[in-house]
């Protein structure tokens, strides 16, 4: 056997692990209710995917540095080399890192028996398709940060759409009377998994053709154009299957036609995985060529540098981030699905909260996609804005559209003890954590307060330079934001909220924080990340040190227009609260004949006449 035939199936062999893993994990997680005999069996495929995902990252990373060095060298010096490479070569970093990931899933998995073990033990799943997104082909084309970012969408539907297949086929012994439940559940992952793939291997291939007509007048585009068919189809096939087969059929049924039914998706997801092969096999239009004199711009973010900045190119200039995009276009589907459920069940939704939430989608579409992102890559002015629009002015109307009060009210309960997505929300909104940091003195500090733990610690120059980075920055100030203007006008369950006056006094002592900083940023002369703006050799705009001076301006004064929105939104909430409490009052003497106050005009009453008594 050769060098390179093992990389390939210890490749294999790994990845398979992984994916048995994660499929395993899952249906634990989402799918099987707590206690069922089906756990121990999905519990057992866990730990045994978790070693094979150990053998096989560690034969592979062996194998690779056989390949790499090209001779096998001693035997008693093998494993002292192999390590010395992976300490100092970053593919076999990347590969020390799945193997590491490997490594803490076999001890998570001996202890999962409920689901939320079985989701914490998806964190190293998602370690590892990350390094190994990076070590893809894919992460090698002149698009680096979108070819990165496809790669790891790609992996994880990939990942998870193999695995829970494989699962469930492994379980079809010991479903029971919960086959039918089990395949409906796990089938509204797959699709999600599927969606993903098809997402994700659109813009890898995307980004390997120079122009649309490549799609049809050459081979790669016409492999790309029929594995995307067949992932379309796979997709429709099992929506109809869900929706419109398994609702038809009776427990017992389904049962009887288990594997007839899975073939389905098994078949589906055959071929796919066999273009996929041969595509990854077929030369690109475009093929991949380092670039021979990159400029500093280049070399600091991957991207050329952008034109100056004008109106024009802050609203025109768009650069794809499929994982933020995926994400985005996902929540707006499931927030218009939770619409369309309440309506047709009867149920009234105000139109100004869906309204209100796919503007927010929309804002935060541009954020990530947009010019903000485009120019807060070689700027901190445009950095700034685009910290600031996060932070201060997306949250506003996604908090405005309540999703999770909708999520609560449209998604159905689960009565056998499963864990659904209403149940994984419950459990999340009602954890002491997020009680915790959504409490709403919390929640005001940390919106100021991680301000100053971002920009004036090393995590500032690592969202700049690492791409992962800078995705948990977006998550992070977005979520900081939401729980912030939740706490002080939201309706969405969660935090204790004070008292209006007590809200109206964090709203204004947390923006005075913020003034404070940006007046801060105006003030000071020594740049930030130095080694990242002060290098970028823009050729337009002001020096770096001016540029930041500006961005301290951007600082101070975008807070103002949400500062004002939100202040608005506590008065009106507190005159409702007001007007409700008087309606309450006004029906409770009805109801009692005015008790309260005849008590009160009593008391009154009594007090004069002792007082009198007293002057007498």
């Amino acid at each position: 056997m050769t060098v390179e035939t093992l990389v390939t199936l210890s490749a294999a062999a790994r990845d398979l692990s992984i994916a048995a893993t994660a499929g395993a994990l899952l249906v634990i997680a989402g799918v099987l209710p707590a206690g069922h005999r089906a756990v121990a069996r999905a519990s057992l495929i866990a730990r045994l995917g978790s070693i094979g995902w150990v053998l096989g990252a560690f034969s592979h990373s062996m194998a690779t540095y056989a390949s790499i060095r090209g001779t096998l060298p001693d035997a008693s010096r093998f494993v002292e080399e192999w390590w010395s490479y992976s300490m100092s070569v970053d593919l076999l970093q990347a590969y020390l890192q799945v193997l590491a990931a490997g490594l803490v899933a076999s001890v998570l998995c001996t202890l999962v028996r409920t689901p939320a073990l079985a989701a914490w033990s998806l964190v190293p799943v998602a370690w590892a398709l990350a390094w190994l997104a990076q070590t893809g082909h894919a992460a090698g084309a002149a698009d680096h940060h979108l070819a990165t970012s496809a790669m790891f969408l790609h992996l994880v539907g990939a990942t998870v759409w193999t695995g829970v297949i494989g699962v469930m086929l492994a379980l079809r012994g010991v479903l029971g009377a919960l086959a039918k439940d089990a395949m409906v559940r796990a089938s509204r992952i797959a699709i999600w998994a599927a969606a993903a793939v098809v997402v994700s291997g659109l813009a890898n291939g995307w980004i390997r053709l120079s122009e649309p007509s490549e799609l049809w007048t050459t081979q790669y585009g016409r492999l790309l154009l029929l594995k995307t068919g067949l992932m379309v189809v796979a997709i429709t096939l099992a929506v109809v299957h869900r929706r419109i087969a398994l609702p038809r059929l009776s427990e017992r049924q389904v049962a009887a036609r288990f594997w007839r039914l899975m073939m389905v998706d098994v078949g589906a997801l055959v071929a796919v995985m066999g273009v996929a092969a041969v595509l990854a096999s077929t030369a690109p239009p475009i093929p991949i060529v380092p670039v021979e004199e990159p400029s500093p711009a280049y070399q600091l973010t991957g991207y050329e540098l952008p034109p100056a900045p004008t109106l024009a190119t802050w609203v025109g200039l768009w650069r794809l981030e499929i994982i933020a995009a995926f994400v985005l276009v996902a929540l707006a589907v499931v927030y218009a699905i939770g619409v369309r459920r309440l309506r047709r069940r009867g149920d009234a939704w105000p139109w100004h909260r869906t309204a209100s939430w796919m503007a927010g989608i929309v804002l935060m579409v541009w954020i990530t996609q947009g010019g903000p992102t485009v120019y807060g890559m070689t700027t901190f002015s445009g950095h700034m804005l685009e910290h600031m629009l996060l932070v201060m002015v997306a949250p506003v109307p996604l908090t405005f559209g309540a999703p999770i009060t909708l999520a609560l009210r449209a998604l159905p309960p689960r009565a056998d003890g499963s864990m659904g997505p209403r149940e994984w929300i419950r459990t999340v909104v009602e954890s002491r954590w997020m009680r915790f940091w959504a409490h709403p003195i919390v929640a005001a500090v940390s919106f100021a307060g991680f301000l100053i733990v971002f920009y004036y610690s090393p995590l500032f120059e690592l969202a700049l330079r690492n791409h992962a980075g800078h995705l948990w920055m977006t998550l992070h100030f977005t979520v900081v934001g939401y729980l912030f203007v939740n706490a002080l006008v939201g309706i969405d369950p969660g935090p204790t909220r004070p008292g209006y006056p007590l809200r109206i006094v964090l709203l204004f002592a947390t923006m005075a924080f913020h003034a404070f900083f940006g007046v801060a940023i105006m003030m000071s002369t020594v740049l930030l990340a130095p080694t990242y703006f002060g290098l970028m050799g823009r050729t337009w705009g002001p020096d770096a040190i001016t540029d930041q001076q500006y961005g301290g301006g951007v600082a101070w004064g975008i807070g103002e227009l949400p500062v004002v929105a939100l202040a608005i939104g506590i008065i009106v909430a507190w005159r409702r609260a007001d007007a409700k409490e008087t309606r309450r009052r006004d029906r409770k003497a009805d109801r009692d004949d005015d008790a309260e106050l005849k008590a009160y005009n009593a008391m009154l009453a009594a007090t004069a006449e002792e007082d009198a008594r007293t002057e007498r």
